[in-house]
């Protein structure tokens, strides 16, 4: 297995070795034994989440406040997605900066975002099926966000064209209209 660090603290991508033959393939999508290995909290993972998405659909950025933050662990099991995340930890060096993963079925990669991210995607193919694990239950009035393309944050989605938001998602705050709950 590869392990990626990226440059905002407690973020982790890993690589998993695909077995492949004749037959196809098979690999570990997760092993807590593996998340032990490498030092990340120790989650009782409580709910698994999965949405198919057309080429272009964007899904975020969502988070949920404590006492229900959420860590993730999400990946593609088919297609493309760009996974991006912004750190919305008030005393971290790194507040209101985000990074970005290609998400892709052919890696098999899998990108752990801890708990104080907003987090979102956006297919990149259609039929992309986007899985994640989280380790809180969704509580809906807890939820949070920020708008996917407030240009204080200045991310570059990679993709051409408009994208598909939901009503909810369009009028999500800005980062400097947000009170971080983090």
């Amino acid at each position: 297995m590869e392990v990626i660090t990226h440059a905002l603290p407690g973020l982790l991508e890993f690589r998993p070795r695909i077995f492949g033959d004749p037959r196809g393939a098979f690999f570990e999508s997760f092993s807590a034994r593996t998340m032990e290995w490498l030092g990340l909290p120790r989650h009782h993972w409580v709910q698994d989440n999965q949405s198919s998405s057309k080429a272009g659909t964007l899904r975020g950025l969502h988070f949920q406040r404590p006492p229900h933050a959420q860590a993730k662990l999400v990946r593609v099991a088919q297609g493309r997605a760009l996974d991006v995340v912004v750190d919305l930890r008030r005393r971290s060096p790194t507040f209101g900066q985000h990074a970005k993963v290609l998400l892709t079925a052919e890696l098999g990669n899998v990108f752990y975002v801890p708990e104080g991210f907003a987090h979102g995607f956006v297919a990149l193919e259609d039929n992309t099926l986007f899985l994640y694990k989280c380790s809180a239950y969704y509580a809906p009035a807890a939820e949070g966000g920020l708008r996917w393309d407030d240009p204080a944050l200045g991310i570059d989605w990679g993709f051409a064209g408009e994208a598909l938001v939901s009503p909810k998602d369009a009028i999500l705050p800005t980062l400097a209209e947000l009170a971080s709950p983090f």
